[in-house]
């Protein structure tokens, strides 16, 4: 679960009802309210936008060991040192 601290901005956004009907439906099914529903879908549209950091979209998404890293040249680049 996520906890959101007191800085939050509050918004208002209008929508379509057959919008709203299917993202209430949505929220509710996941058991959330359809401000975090709202919240969940901003973050993964803004997500998906070009960064200055490309390589943090990957962070956090494989698990391994901490020694992996101190094999990444060998196994990425086929040489033992950069």
């Amino acid at each position: 679960m996520i906890w959101y601290n007191d800085n939050m901005i509050r918004t208002q956004i209008s929508v379509d009802e057959g919008l709203y009907k299917k993202a209430k439906q949505l929220a509710r099914r996941r058991g959330i309210s359809l401000a975090e529903l709202c919240r969940r879908g901003l973050e993964a549209v803004v997500a998906r936008e070009p960064s200055d950091k490309p390589w943090m979209t990957y962070a956090g998404v494989l698990d391994g060991r901490a020694e992996d890293s101190s094999s990444v040249d060998r196994v990425v680049y086929d040489r033992e040192v950069p």
